[in-house]
């Protein structure tokens, strides 16, 4: 099949990030290989996108850049306002899109980012085969783990999902449901929240993956000498990545010659340090705080197993630079990292409840501390698993294939 025209619908969409922006870009970029891609983008991301052009050109890939009035712009300063910004930024490049497909005649569009399912998609309402996501964010924390969420973790709980239902009631997010040839969804959650507002046509599709790059560089982290064995978690420390989960299990556990990092920061930081003071472990517990993206990757090289017990992520990046590091990864079976991390390459651990969570993640801790074999063998198999299914190359294929099939019909 010829090349096709493809508009892409890009909220976030930066070189050299994570998360949705780094989605966004790998996602565009692998596009361009196949097809003739055309990317509506915020206007604060021209900057960062025409630099990176200058020294990596990619052909067959075009950028429109779309902002909104500038008291609205203002009004968004640090993201303040930033669902309301896309909602209206999603409304604003309707009009935009509409005029590009009288001219161009588009053959297919993606929405590609923000991957929020309870919010709409204007450019489903254009005459073309329209795809949606993958979309997340039906992940909730199990509400029995909430008598451990501060009464600021608590309001946020209640918000989150009280703004996703409002969402989900909105008739233009039912009707780009309707409109979307496919719906993909990060997580069976989110499946299941799209299932009941009458989607039948839904594929689960993690949104992390890692380039060619990523992968290799990864790989070639050597696995530490030292005859301590040592645990970290990576990530920002909010009430729901559930790393007061982590510091219980690796205190239950009792491990001799074991130490737990932790990278990142956060609202959390103090009442963690207290929990770590409390459980009498602060000495073999080191809060390094958030760190540039090589210093990260250093620690990661110096440890031995990831702990990752987050409550409702839908991604869950970090599992995935673990894996491909050969390091096992410890999560809770819940969102992304449920999909990501398979019974050969980590421990999925059941979310009942906090006891029930902690005794087993300690359990997990003790097996991989003990046996260094085991740790070997399910680093290799979580490689495999990366090279297989999460790299950036092979998703822009499958991904370009799919659009063939869809317009094929």
């Amino acid at each position: 099949m010829n090349r096709l025209k493809v508009l892409v619908s890009a909220y976030a969409c930066c070189p050299d990030e994570g998360s949705e922006p780094g989605v966004g870009w790998n996602v565009v970029g692998e596009l361009s290989k196949y097809h003739d891609v055309w990317v509506l983008t915020r206007e604060d991301n021209r900057p960062s996108i025409e630099a990176e052009l200058i020294g990596k050109p990619l052909s067959g890939l075009q950028f429109i850049y779309c902002g909104l009035p500038h008291l609205v712009e203002k009004l968004n300063d640090r993201q303040r306002l930033v669902h309301l910004h896309y909602y209206l930024w999603q409304l604003t490049i309707y009009f935009v899109a509409l005029n590009l497909h009288k001219e161009l005649k588009f053959d297919i569009i993606h929405h590609v980012t923000y991957v929020r399912y309870s919010s709409p998609s204007f450019l489903s309402l254009l005459p073309l085969p329209f795809v949606w996501g993958p979309v997340g964010g039906g992940e909730l924390a199990p509400r029995a783990f909430w008598k451990d969420f501060s009464f600021r973790g608590k309001v946020y709980e209640i918000v989150r999902g009280l703004a996703h239902r409002l969402g989900e009631l909105d008739p233009f997010t039912r009707l780009t449901l309707q409109r979307s040839v496919l719906v993909r969804a990060t997580t069976e959650e989110t499946a299941n929240r799209l299932r009941q507002m009458g989607t039948k046509e839904i594929q689960i599709c993690v949104e992390s993956g890692l380039s060619e790059i990523e992968i290799k560089h990864l790989a070639q982290l050597s696995l530490p000498s030292s005859s301590s064995v040592r645990f970290i978690s990576m990530a920002r420390l909010l009430h729901w990545k559930g790393l007061h989960l982590g510091i219980r299990a690796f205190a239950q556990a009792n491990l001799p010659n074991t130490e737990y990092w932790i990278l990142g920061d956060g609202p959390e930081k103090k009442q963690l340090q207290t929990l770590v003071e409390n459980l009498k472990i602060a000495d073999r517990v080191k809060f390094w705080g958030k760190l540039p993206r090589h210093e990260t990757l250093q620690k990661l090289a110096e440890s031995h197993v990831l702990i990752h017990p987050s409550l409702h992520d839908s991604g869950g990046w970090v599992c995935l630079e673990a894996m491909a590091a050969g390091r096992p990864v410890v999560c809770l079976n819940l969102g992304g990292p449920a999909i990501q991390v398979t019974e050969e390459t980590g421990f999925k651990i059941a979310a009942h409840t906090p006891e029930q969570a902690i005794r087993e993640m300690a359990v997990a801790m003790a097996s991989l501390a003990e046996e260094p074999e085991l740790r070997l063998c399910i680093g290799q198999a979580g490689q495999k698993r990366v090279r297989e299914c999460y790299s950036w190359t092979r998703r822009g294929h499958e991904l370009s294939k799919l659009y063939e099939k869809i317009v094929g019909k």
